[in-house]
């Protein structure tokens, strides 16, 4: 097989896994919590600055997307007076990945000769190296009780931000489905 072939071969594989395995959510809340006796919720803000690292097309998203999957359960937005206050955190890392490939050649040559000595052959081997950096952000989504200031539930969303602005339009919402499906209020169909 060509150098280019496996090349290829290799990132598409590294591309599979990263589509399969680019995100994960985990969720949790109080289990005493009775999120039947919350109508209402607002934003109270991004927690530490952490809206420095996202630009305000990528923040507008991340609060419709809030938005929409909230509505689909049925609580209301506002401004100000909420049930629920709703806080988010960003965190955005620098990884950086590592693919080796090493393919041996074999050679001619025989095994052993008619006394039993070794034969003689060649070979070789070459060895393609590559690294990708890449970055990885994590949406920590909290849901506090506005009156006891108490954390009832809180999501968590892991994935790799594409530089590619389309295509972070269409991921977006997507993550926040994703996410709000560990929420314990389904939506009302």
């Amino acid at each position: 097989m060509k150098k280019g072939v496996k090349n290829s071969l290799i990132i598409v594989l590294f591309l599979s896994m990263t589509f399969v395995y680019g995100q994960k959510v985990t969720g949790d809340y109080e289990k005493s919590t009775d999120f039947s006796a919350y109508k209402t919720y607002m934003f109270v803000g991004w927690q530490d600055d952490s809206d420095q690292v996202m630009n305000d097309f990528d923040k507008k998203r991340l609060r419709e997307s809030i938005q929409s999957e909230m509505a689909a359960r049925q609580f209301e937005y506002v401004e100000s007076g909420g049930d629920m206050a709703v806080s988010l955190f960003v965190v955005v890392d620098e990884k950086t990945s590592t693919t080796a490939y090493t393919n041996y050649y074999g050679g001619a040559g025989y095994g052993r000769g008619r006394r039993g000595y070794g034969g003689w052959g060649n070979g070789s081997a070459t060895t393609s190296y590559s690294e990708n950096d890449y970055l990885v952000g994590t949406l920590v989504l909290d849901m506090l009780d506005e009156e006891s200031k108490d954390l009832i539930w809180q999501g968590v969303a892991t994935g790799t931000i594409t530089t590619n602005p389309q295509k972070r339009e269409k991921k977006i919402p997507k993550a926040i489905t994703k996410l709000m499906k560990k929420f314990p209020v389904d939506k009302v169909k």
